[in-house]
């Protein structure tokens, strides 16, 4: 920052000390921001302005209806190129000094003689609510007055300065306003971040002569990555060409970015006013780099049902995220804005894009799942370059960690099927002052070891360099069987009388045959109950037939049995014994050569009886687990070795064999950043910890005995 540009920012900053009383802090940027706007388009329009309204006479004695477009090419800047807005107001800045008591009307009708796409932003801004506040708390002539006397002049204030000044600006507002900034401000050092990892791996590309870049941020807020962007790519090469477009839901966020594009003279970019999940205002353009910040943990129920009746999202046809967190969402509208890449052709240049989340979108679903769908798609198709974590207390509004996602469908050669994970959790500086929830920043030296580190693409202890197959896994589900144990107590007696009193004389037959003992076999025991039923006379009541008959059986095994883990397995039903087909059971996996056939069928839950046939037991909900294998691992060598020492009961589900993907489990995704960067801490002998205890205990004695003497 030059001296100037600082003191010009502190200048306008201060005035927002005539707004003490009317307004809180937070809200002057309700004022100053549209002030500061039209102060500078005043200034602008300065150097044309009798060429306008001369012109505008004459078209409005013609009585020629849409005339913004003939005024906004003859309103040009220094350099004799059109500005793209005009002004045919008689009025001025300095003129509305000159009438104090009319000071509101004159300046309600100086904003509206603005062309229609400067009109458009302050009726986002909602200036004209203001303007009565201030005229009602007596300010209004005296703001205005002080605007007047700031030099925005072209000649004093060129556009990069300007850009930096209303930047600035937005910074101490947003600042001022932190329990709700972080819904449209980034923190500086993360916008930084984030774009040297968007542009640095292109700067030999970025600084070539006539380089013409185009860059977007579907989710803007006042526009600060746009803003940051731009001037990357200027401090490298000032001869570039950059056009920026950007998008947010926000009305006054909007009309801050809209009017940063106007006043930076930027005439070939848009910023626009919509919903980025549902109204694409971009519908057949593409852009060289994508950035983004989207709301963390959004709810897109209230664009649900207009994305369910579309065939795809954005060129995505999988599952989408669950309903109260569509930060994926963003990320796939970014990627359906990517060029076409095709290696040595300058019409297929490929797109690059960061976009920030927490750590949802890492993790959250199991395989099948929205999410884990989305990472899969975009991991399979090799477009996640890398992903850097960030330390905690970083944003304004949320203590929570923040992750950048790089994702492009152009990774250079040495990153082909890679994903770099970096791990810049420790790398802050606290600051002295915290701002909301904002305790730690990003000094400089950090920012500059992270994009070294992600250049270089190697492993050290805080970078890591994975397969793209690491992160993804097949889930199948893990069976053991159920053991009941089988009594005939008073108790349980009484509770199934209680329900079923018509089977009292069944019962007491059943309890005279059987005994009160317990029975570790629940099968044994339920066929000795069956054969009794069967041999009791016709006077006296069996099981009911139908649906009553069933409901009595389950009653009657809930009140007499209770889960032992040494009684016998439950048996379900007996199978044929039918030879296996392996290779269709688990296509494409390799089994272990020395797996024997009835151990293929154990693990499958099918038990030979020595009969010639096979026992499935009835599985245990309590016991049901799942298991994440590794996808390039076969399933039953990983159950061999993972599972079956430590349950050596287990067997596979067949029915998540029968599902997705090959037959062989559903695939998922995910990232565990912990997991990876996991440093294991063992823990300090008890001998020291005794030893500090009875330190510190001395101490307390000896400030004890300061105290008593």
């Amino acid at each position: 920052m030059s001296t100037g540009f600082q003191q010009l920012a502190n200048f306008i900053w201060s005035v927002a000390d005539l707004l003490r009383g009317p307004y809180r802090p937070p809200q002057y940027e309700r004022v100053m921001l549209p002030l500061t706007v039209l102060r500078r388009f005043d200034a602008v329009l300065a150097l044309s302005k009798d060429a306008v309204l001369k012109r505008y006479a004459e078209l409005r004695a013609k009585r020629i209806p849409n005339i913004d477009a003939v005024l906004n090419n003859l309103a040009k800047d220094e350099d004799g190129k059109p500005l793209g807005f005009h002004n045919h107001s008689q009025l001025d800045f300095h003129k509305l000094k000159g009438d104090p008591d009319n000071i509101g009307r004159h300046l309600a009708d100086y904003i509206n003689s603005f062309s229609e796409n400067v009109r458009r932003i302050f009726e986002r801004f909602e200036f004209e609510k203001e303007i009565e506040k201030l005229e009602e708390s007596n300010r209004l002539y005296q703001v205005v007055a002080q605007f007047a006397e700031i030099d925005l002049h072209p000649r004093t204030v060129d556009n990069i300065t300007m850009g930096l000044v209303f930047e600035d600006l937005i910074r101490r507002f947003n600042e001022a306003a932190n329990e709700t900034a972080g819904d449209h401000f980034t923190p500086r050092e993360v916008i930084q971040l984030m774009v040297n990892l968007l542009l640095e791996p292109d700067t030999q590309v970025l600084t070539q002569a006539g380089i013409i870049v185009t860059i977007c941020d579907p989710a803007c807020g006042t526009g600060g990555m746009l803003a940051e962007a731009q001037n990357w790519i200027r401090a490298h090469n000032e001869q570039a060409t950059v056009k920026v477009f950007g998008q947010d839901y926000n009305p006054r966020s909007y009309a801050v970015a809209a009017s940063d594009l106007l006043i930076k003279g930027h005439k070939d970019g848009q910023v626009v006013l919509g919903n980025t999940l549902t109204d694409d205002p971009f519908p057949d353009q593409h852009f060289d780099y994508l950035l983004a910040n989207p709301p963390f943990g959004v709810d897109w129920k209230a664009e649900k049902k207009i994305i369910d009746r579309w065939p795809s999202f954005r060129g995505y046809s999988g599952k989408l995220p669950r309903i109260n967190d569509g930060a994926l969402l963003f990320l796939l509208y970014m990627m359906s804005k990517f060029e076409d890449y095709a290696p040595g052709n300058r019409n297929k240049p490929g797109s690059r894009t960061a976009i920030v989340f927490n750590g949802s979108p890492l993790f959250t679903g199991g395989a099948g799942s929205g999410e884990s769908e989305i990472r899969r798609w975009i991991i399979e198709r090799d477009q996640l370059e890398a992903i850097v974590a960030l330390p905690e207390q970083m944003f304004y509004n949320t203590g929570i960690g923040t992750f950048i996602w790089v994702v492009t469908n152009r990774k250079g050669p040495h990153r082909k099927d890679k994903i770099q994970l970096i791990d810049a959790r420790e790398r802050y500086t606290p600051m002295k002052r915290s701002l909301g929830d904002k305790r730690r920043y990003l000094d400089q030296a950090a920012l500059d070891v992270v994009t070294r580190e992600h250049g270089a693409c190697e492993e050290s202890q805080t970078s890591r360099v994975f397969d793209n197959a690491d992160f993804g896994y097949r889930r199948i589900t893990v069976l053991r069987p159920l053991r009941l144990r089988f009594q005939i107590t008073d108790e349980a007696r009484e509770r199934f009388l209680n329900t079923c009193p018509e089977l009292f004389d069944a019962l007491q037959a059943t309890r005279d045959e059987v005994g009160s003992e317990a029975l570790l076999d629940w099968n044994q025991a339920w066929n000795a109950v069956q054969q009794v039923f069967k041999t009791l006379p016709d006077n006296e009541e069996g099981w009911a037939k139908g649906a009553k008959g069933t409901a009595q059986r389950k009653i009657f095994r809930e009140c007499f049995t209770i889960v032992d883990p040494e009684a016998a397995p439950v048996i379900a039903k007996h199978h044929k014994a039918e030879p296996l087909d392996r290779a269709a059971l688990f296509p494409g996996q390799a089994l272990p050569a020395d797996l024997g056939k009835e151990a293929l069928y154990a693990l499958l839950g099918l038990h030979a009886d020595g009969k010639g046939r096979h026992i499935e037991y009835e599985s245990d909900p309590a016991l049901k687990d799942a298991e994440n294998i590794p996808v390039n691992e076969d399933i039953i060598s990983y159950v061999l070795r993972e599972v079956r020492p430590y349950v050596a009961d287990a067997w596979i589900d067949r029915t998540t064999l029968d599902e997705q993907d090959g037959g062989i489990g559903k695939i998922g995704y995910e990232i565990n950043f912990n997991r990876v960067f996991f440093q294991y801490q063992p823990p300090r002998p008890l001998k020291v910890i005794d030893a500090e205890l009875a330190a510190v205990e001395q101490r307390i004695l000896e400030l004890l005995r300061e105290v008593t003497q």
